[in-house]
Protein backbone atom coordinates (compact mmCIF):
# COMPACT_ATOMS: atom_id res chain seq x y z
CA UNK A 1 0.00 0.00 0.00
CA UNK A 2 2.35 2.39 1.06
CA UNK A 3 4.95 1.71 -2.29
CA UNK A 4 2.31 2.24 -4.33
CA UNK A 5 0.92 5.35 -2.68
CA UNK A 6 4.78 6.92 -2.06
CA UNK A 7 5.40 8.22 -6.05
CA UNK A 8 2.41 9.92 -6.42
CA UNK A 9 2.04 12.19 -3.17
CA UNK A 10 5.08 12.61 -1.62
CA UNK A 11 5.77 16.42 -2.71
CA UNK A 12 2.64 17.12 -3.43
CA UNK A 13 0.43 20.05 -2.06
CA UNK A 14 -3.21 19.10 0.42
CA UNK A 15 -5.18 21.85 -1.49
CA UNK A 16 -8.36 20.21 0.96
CA UNK A 17 -9.67 17.24 3.10
CA UNK A 18 -12.81 16.29 3.60
CA UNK A 19 -15.39 13.62 4.85
CA UNK A 20 -16.82 12.02 2.24
CA UNK A 21 -21.12 11.40 2.14
CA UNK A 22 -21.56 7.97 3.06
CA UNK A 23 -24.83 7.00 4.73
CA UNK A 24 -22.66 3.50 6.32
CA UNK A 25 -21.18 2.85 9.38
CA UNK A 26 -19.65 6.36 10.40
CA UNK A 27 -15.58 5.89 10.59
CA UNK A 28 -13.44 7.38 13.19
CA UNK A 29 -11.88 10.94 11.90
CA UNK A 30 -10.14 12.58 14.55
CA UNK A 31 -10.24 16.01 15.12
CA UNK A 32 -13.52 16.59 13.08
CA UNK A 33 -13.09 16.84 9.15
CA UNK A 34 -13.46 21.12 8.95
CA UNK A 35 -10.14 21.61 11.66
CA UNK A 36 -8.13 19.32 9.75
CA UNK A 37 -8.91 21.10 6.35
CA UNK A 38 -7.53 24.10 8.23
CA UNK A 39 -4.74 22.52 10.16
CA UNK A 40 -3.50 20.97 6.46
CA UNK A 41 -4.97 23.05 3.43
CA UNK A 42 -2.00 24.17 1.57
CA UNK A 43 0.93 21.91 3.35
CA UNK A 44 2.98 19.61 1.08
CA UNK A 45 3.52 15.73 2.18
CA UNK A 46 7.05 15.16 3.11
CA UNK A 47 7.11 11.36 3.16
CA UNK A 48 4.91 8.03 3.65
CA UNK A 49 5.81 5.15 5.38
CA UNK A 50 4.28 1.84 7.67
CA UNK A 51 3.97 1.52 11.05
CA UNK A 52 3.22 -2.13 11.55
CA UNK A 53 -0.32 -2.12 9.77
CA UNK A 54 -0.04 1.77 10.22
CA UNK A 55 -0.36 4.65 6.81
CA UNK A 56 1.98 7.46 7.80
CA UNK A 57 1.50 10.72 5.69
CA UNK A 58 3.84 12.91 7.43
CA UNK A 59 3.90 16.87 6.71
CA UNK A 60 6.12 19.32 5.68
CA UNK A 61 5.89 21.50 8.88
CA UNK A 62 5.74 18.88 10.97
CA UNK A 63 3.18 16.09 12.17
CA UNK A 64 0.82 14.00 9.91
CA UNK A 65 -2.07 11.44 9.21
CA UNK A 66 -1.80 8.04 10.98
CA UNK A 67 -4.32 5.76 9.16
CA UNK A 68 -5.50 2.73 10.58
CA UNK A 69 -6.99 0.40 7.54
CA UNK A 70 -7.97 -2.38 9.90
CA UNK A 71 -10.10 -5.04 8.86
CA UNK A 72 -11.68 -3.48 5.20
CA UNK A 73 -9.46 -0.50 4.65
CA UNK A 74 -7.72 0.77 1.51
CA UNK A 75 -5.60 3.79 0.57
CA UNK A 76 -6.86 4.57 -3.44
CA UNK A 77 -5.35 6.58 -6.39
CA UNK A 78 -7.94 5.83 -8.64
CA UNK A 79 -11.68 4.90 -8.67
CA UNK A 80 -12.70 2.98 -5.58
CA UNK A 81 -14.84 -0.70 -5.36
CA UNK A 82 -17.81 1.03 -4.21
CA UNK A 83 -18.59 4.78 -4.58
CA UNK A 84 -21.16 4.51 -1.51
CA UNK A 85 -17.88 3.20 0.80
CA UNK A 86 -15.70 6.38 0.01
CA UNK A 87 -14.46 7.66 3.82
CA UNK A 88 -11.91 10.55 3.68
CA UNK A 89 -10.66 12.23 0.29
CA UNK A 90 -7.02 14.09 0.18
CA UNK A 91 -7.27 16.65 -2.91
CA UNK A 92 -3.82 16.88 -4.42
CA UNK A 93 -2.24 19.60 -6.28
CA UNK A 94 0.90 20.39 -7.81
CA UNK A 95 2.10 17.80 -10.99
CA UNK A 96 1.18 14.05 -10.60
CA UNK A 97 -1.13 11.55 -12.30
CA UNK A 98 -4.00 11.35 -9.45
CA UNK A 99 -6.12 14.62 -8.13
CA UNK A 100 -6.79 12.58 -5.10
CA UNK A 101 -6.06 10.80 -2.53
CA UNK A 102 -8.95 8.32 -0.91
CA UNK A 103 -9.91 6.11 2.29
CA UNK A 104 -12.26 3.46 1.48
CA UNK A 105 -13.89 1.62 4.12
CA UNK A 106 -16.82 -1.05 3.36
CA UNK A 107 -16.89 -1.60 7.06
CA UNK A 108 -15.99 1.59 8.54
CA UNK A 109 -13.13 -0.29 11.45
CA UNK A 110 -10.57 2.13 10.02
CA UNK A 111 -9.53 5.44 11.66
CA UNK A 112 -7.96 8.55 10.21
CA UNK A 113 -6.23 10.90 13.00
CA UNK A 114 -4.06 14.00 12.44
CA UNK A 115 -1.25 14.37 14.87
CA UNK A 116 0.76 17.08 15.97
CA UNK A 117 4.65 16.95 15.65
CA UNK A 118 5.33 15.87 19.01
CA UNK A 119 2.33 13.34 18.90
CA UNK A 120 3.83 11.32 16.21
CA UNK A 121 7.26 11.38 18.06
CA UNK A 122 5.35 9.87 21.14
CA UNK A 123 3.96 7.35 18.55
CA UNK A 124 6.98 6.20 17.17
CA UNK A 125 9.15 6.21 20.73
CA UNK A 126 6.64 4.98 23.11
CA UNK A 127 4.15 3.24 20.77
CA UNK A 128 2.78 -0.04 22.68
CA UNK A 129 3.50 -1.87 18.92
CA UNK A 130 6.16 -4.54 19.68
CA UNK A 131 9.17 -4.56 16.44
CA UNK A 132 8.04 -4.83 12.90
CA UNK A 133 7.98 -8.23 11.94
CA UNK A 134 10.48 -7.10 8.94
CA UNK A 135 13.22 -6.09 10.94
CA UNK A 136 12.74 -9.35 13.35
CA UNK A 137 16.13 -10.84 14.23
CA UNK A 138 16.55 -14.27 15.63
CA UNK A 139 17.63 -12.37 19.17
CA UNK A 140 14.39 -10.56 18.63
CA UNK A 141 12.21 -13.93 18.13
CA UNK A 142 14.01 -15.08 21.36
CA UNK A 143 12.66 -12.20 23.37
CA UNK A 144 9.12 -13.02 21.56
CA UNK A 145 9.27 -16.50 22.61
CA UNK A 146 9.57 -15.88 26.39
CA UNK A 147 6.87 -13.13 26.55
CA UNK A 148 4.08 -15.65 26.29
CA UNK A 149 2.94 -19.12 26.39
CA UNK A 150 0.08 -18.83 24.25
CA UNK A 151 -0.82 -20.30 20.86
CA UNK A 152 2.21 -19.67 18.59
CA UNK A 153 -0.67 -18.57 15.69
CA UNK A 154 -2.25 -16.71 18.18
CA UNK A 155 1.07 -15.05 19.79
CA UNK A 156 1.72 -13.77 16.21
CA UNK A 157 -1.42 -11.62 15.70
CA UNK A 158 -0.56 -9.52 19.48
CA UNK A 159 0.70 -6.77 17.71
CA UNK A 160 2.36 -5.85 20.92
CA UNK A 161 4.48 -8.70 20.74
CA UNK A 162 5.53 -8.20 16.85
CA UNK A 163 4.19 -5.94 14.98
CA UNK A 164 2.83 -6.31 11.21
CA UNK A 165 1.67 -10.21 10.96
CA UNK A 166 -2.11 -10.33 9.94
CA UNK A 167 -3.71 -13.35 10.16
CA UNK A 168 -2.98 -14.61 6.77
CA UNK A 169 0.09 -14.31 6.76
CA UNK A 170 0.76 -16.21 10.02
CA UNK A 171 -1.13 -19.16 8.57
CA UNK A 172 1.53 -19.08 6.08
CA UNK A 173 4.50 -18.26 7.38
CA UNK A 174 4.04 -21.10 10.18
CA UNK A 175 3.70 -23.52 7.43
CA UNK A 176 6.36 -22.62 5.65
CA UNK A 177 8.88 -22.54 9.04
CA UNK A 178 7.22 -26.16 9.48
CA UNK A 179 5.92 -25.13 13.35
CA UNK A 180 2.52 -25.98 14.15
CA UNK A 181 0.37 -23.12 14.63
CA UNK A 182 -0.99 -25.45 18.07
CA UNK A 183 2.63 -25.18 19.79
CA UNK A 184 3.11 -22.75 23.15
CA UNK A 185 5.32 -19.80 21.69
CA UNK A 186 7.70 -20.55 24.53
CA UNK A 187 7.91 -23.98 23.68
CA UNK A 188 9.93 -23.42 20.77
CA UNK A 189 13.85 -24.58 20.61
CA UNK A 190 16.10 -22.08 18.74
CA UNK A 191 16.50 -24.22 15.52
CA UNK A 192 12.77 -23.56 15.65
CA UNK A 193 13.11 -19.64 15.91
CA UNK A 194 16.05 -19.49 13.19
CA UNK A 195 13.71 -21.57 11.19
CA UNK A 196 10.37 -18.72 12.07
CA UNK A 197 12.68 -15.49 11.31
CA UNK A 198 13.32 -17.03 7.69
CA UNK A 199 9.98 -18.13 6.89
CA UNK A 200 8.68 -14.30 8.01
CA UNK A 201 10.70 -12.17 5.89
CA UNK A 202 10.44 -14.96 2.84
CA UNK A 203 6.26 -14.91 3.23
CA UNK A 204 6.10 -10.93 4.04
CA UNK A 205 8.61 -9.85 1.10
CA UNK A 206 6.88 -12.52 -1.67
CA UNK A 207 3.30 -10.92 -0.42
CA UNK A 208 4.49 -7.33 -0.63
CA UNK A 209 6.08 -7.76 -4.22
CA UNK A 210 2.83 -9.39 -5.19
CA UNK A 211 0.87 -6.21 -4.03
CA UNK A 212 -1.07 -8.75 -1.18
CA UNK A 213 -3.95 -10.97 -1.27
CA UNK A 214 -7.17 -10.47 -2.96
CA UNK A 215 -9.35 -13.28 -1.69
CA UNK A 216 -12.80 -14.21 -2.61
CA UNK A 217 -14.24 -11.60 -1.40
CA UNK A 218 -12.65 -8.85 -3.55
CA UNK A 219 -11.89 -6.92 -0.45
CA UNK A 220 -8.27 -6.20 -0.67
CA UNK A 221 -6.95 -4.03 -3.63
CA UNK A 222 -3.84 -2.33 -4.29
CA UNK A 223 -3.87 1.93 -4.99
CA UNK A 224 -5.23 1.61 -8.32
CA UNK A 225 -8.04 -1.08 -7.42
CA UNK A 226 -6.25 -3.80 -9.26
CA UNK A 227 -6.26 -7.03 -7.00
CA UNK A 228 -3.04 -8.28 -5.68
CA UNK A 229 -1.89 -11.57 -6.60
CA UNK A 230 0.08 -13.56 -3.51
CA UNK A 231 -2.97 -15.12 -3.43
CA UNK A 232 -1.77 -17.47 -5.70
CA UNK A 233 1.88 -18.52 -3.83
CA UNK A 234 -0.59 -19.29 -0.86
CA UNK A 235 0.51 -22.65 0.53
CA UNK A 236 -2.32 -23.28 3.01
CA UNK A 237 -4.41 -20.34 3.51
CA UNK A 238 -8.17 -20.17 2.28
CA UNK A 239 -7.18 -23.67 0.53
CA UNK A 240 -9.19 -26.06 3.15
CA UNK A 241 -9.20 -29.35 1.43
CA UNK A 242 -6.82 -28.91 -0.81
CA UNK A 243 -3.10 -31.45 -1.09
CA UNK A 244 -0.79 -30.18 0.84
CA UNK A 245 2.20 -28.32 -1.28
CA UNK A 246 4.40 -29.94 0.92
CA UNK A 247 3.94 -33.60 1.66
CA UNK A 248 1.48 -33.76 -1.06
CA UNK A 249 3.98 -36.41 -2.48
CA UNK A 250 3.10 -39.27 -0.04
CA UNK A 251 -0.39 -38.59 -0.94
CA UNK A 252 -0.99 -37.71 2.96
CA UNK A 253 -1.90 -34.40 3.66
CA UNK A 254 -4.67 -31.85 3.64
CA UNK A 255 -5.12 -28.76 3.98
CA UNK A 256 -7.48 -28.53 7.40
CA UNK A 257 -9.21 -25.07 8.89
CA UNK A 258 -9.35 -24.91 12.57
CA UNK A 259 -10.30 -22.37 14.50
CA UNK A 260 -8.27 -20.09 17.14
CA UNK A 261 -9.13 -16.80 19.35
CA UNK A 262 -12.15 -16.93 16.60
CA UNK A 263 -9.74 -16.64 13.02
CA UNK A 264 -9.36 -18.97 10.93
CA UNK A 265 -5.77 -20.68 10.74
CA UNK A 266 -5.00 -23.18 7.99
CA UNK A 267 -2.38 -25.82 7.86
CA UNK A 268 -1.95 -29.68 6.74
CA UNK A 269 -4.07 -32.12 7.94
CA UNK A 270 -1.29 -34.64 8.54
CA UNK A 271 0.21 -32.84 11.12
CA UNK A 272 -3.05 -33.10 13.17
CA UNK A 273 -3.70 -35.63 15.74
CA UNK A 274 -5.39 -35.69 19.59
CA UNK A 275 -4.35 -37.22 22.30
CA UNK A 276 -6.21 -38.77 25.31
CA UNK A 277 -7.41 -35.49 26.63
CA UNK A 278 -8.42 -34.33 23.00
CA UNK A 279 -5.82 -32.02 22.69
CA UNK A 280 -4.39 -31.70 19.10
CA UNK A 281 -1.07 -32.52 18.70
CA UNK A 282 0.89 -32.27 15.56
CA UNK A 283 4.31 -34.98 16.16
CA UNK A 284 5.38 -34.54 12.34
CA UNK A 285 6.22 -30.24 14.09
CA UNK A 286 7.60 -32.26 16.82
CA UNK A 287 5.57 -30.80 19.42
CA UNK A 288 7.17 -30.13 22.65
CA UNK A 289 5.33 -31.00 26.00
CA UNK A 290 3.86 -28.01 28.26
CA UNK A 291 5.97 -26.76 30.93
Amino acid sequence: MVRGIRPHVVGRTITAFRRCRCLCRPMLVEPIAPQVNRRVKGQVISHIRRRAKRVILELEQGGGFVIEPRMTGLMLLTDPPTVEHLRVEWALGGAGDYRSLWFWDRRGLGTVRLLTAEQLAVLDGVSRLGKDALEMQVADWQIFAKATRRPLKVALLDQKLVAGIGNLYASEILHLAGISPLRGADTLKASELARLAVATLEVLQLAILHEGSTLSDGTYRNVLNQSGSYQNAHRVYDREGEPCPTCKVRRRGTILRIVQSQRSTFLCGSRIRENSDGEQKCPEYDLLPRR
